[in-house]
């Protein structure tokens, strides 16, 4: 009796486990298209709603959520190009503060520089400055990030999603690219 129960135990544990070990729910056939929490991935250029954008919940299903995320995407596309005259505009101003600082600072200086190569490497690279530098630093992170997320975006093959992205940097060119042209030239 007692190895009765066992045995029933054993079976209805392994009736159980049973499932677990058939399937692992992975799929590794590359037939179709990759099938994500409620999005599809197609490995081709496509205008069909359904694509993953970034994030899992971000699926566009109807043709007003891929307006939406189309839209969205355009002034992502603007932003960059803001950002990037934003920063040519302030690297002039940058650049002509710390020229300043660098001719008051030799100025002040009563000793001459010893070393020709010193003098070279200060004059090339103007001193840190936090309040430049960090700035700096940010929109470039800034900048970055965008152009990551614009990449995952093409990824996609999404027609919709690239055509956003490419319109949106050519408006924003013909926006904002003047600035940092003159910025250039000054």
């Amino acid at each position: 009796m007692h190895n009765t129960h066992l045995l029933l135990v054993a079976v209805c544990l392994l009736y159980r486990v049973q499932p677990c070990l058939a399937d692992n729910g992975m799929n590794m056939t590359m037939d179709g298209a990759m099938t994500l929490a409620v999005g599809n991935m197609l490995p081709y250029l496509h205008f069909t709603l359904g694509d993953t954008l970034w994030f899992l919940g971000w699926v566009p299903q109807s043709s007003g959520a891929m307006l939406g995320a189309c839209i969205g995407l355009f002034l992502l596309a603007l932003l960059e190009r803001w950002l990037a005259a934003c920063k040519s505009i302030m690297e002039l101003h940058w650049n002509k503060s710390a020229s300043r600082m660098l001719v008051d600072k030799q100025n002040a200086s009563p000793v001459p520089h010893r070393n020709s190569a010193d003098r070279v490497f200060r004059r090339l690279a103007p001193p840190f400055v936090a309040a430049y530098d960090l700035p700096r630093g940010v929109i470039y992170a800034a900048q970055a990030l965008l152009n990551y997320l614009f990449m995952l975006t093409v990824m996609t093959f999404q027609l919709g999603y690239i055509f956003s992205l490419v319109i949106g940097l050519g408006v924003g060119e013909m926006l904002f690219g003047r600035y940092a042209l003159s910025a250039h030239f000054h």
